[in-house]
């Protein structure tokens, strides 16, 4: 089932990324190395200022997903972090986590939903598609060290706010 985390999960937020930057390291800005030397309070501050999302079955947290504002843009948000670690990927997991980003962003009076996926990763982009987002036309790359991958834009359309 979904989970929201609250303040005071920052120990479990940290676990749950942690994992998916081992298991992804290629799917995520942020590198592994960065995010184990942040403080116990940065991960408190992510809870925070971040609606983060957690797929939590049989005791163990399985997969993850934020919403963000987007810069200058009152009227959009960003889907970040999807993650479904690989036991339990096939099963609606990822899913369940895009719809409830999309749920927080129409709570939010948001008109559209971005998020960046590696250009080759054909698996999430399948997946978001399915969901109705649509490439934007929009590329760039990760940042340094690993500048070779990527990425593409995708948007879902929200409606009327």
């Amino acid at each position: 089932m979904v989970v929201t985390l609250m303040p005071g999960d920052g120990p479990r937020l940290r676990a749950i990324r942690l994992r998916a930057l081992a298991d992804a390291p290629d799917a995520f800005a942020t590198t592994l190395a960065e995010a184990r030397a942040w403080s116990d309070a940065r991960w408190e501050e992510q809870v925070a200022t971040l609606p983060t999302f957690v797929w939590h079955e049989h005791g163990a947290d399985l997969g993850m997903v934020r919403g963000a504002p987007r810069d200058g843009d009152p009227e959009a948000g960003y889907l970040i972090s999807l993650w479904v670690a690989p036991e339990a990927r096939g099963r609606g997991v990822g899913a369940a986590l895009v719809h409830a980003v999309v749920a927080w962003a129409r709570a939010e009076g948001l008109r559209r939903l971005f998020l960046d996926v590696g250009a080759r990763n054909d698996a999430a982009q399948a997946l978001y598609a399915r969901l109705g987002f649509a490439v934007s036309g929009v590329t760039g790359t990760l940042p340094a060290p690993r500048e070779r991958v990527c990425e593409v834009e995708m948007v879902l359309e929200l409606g009327k706010a």
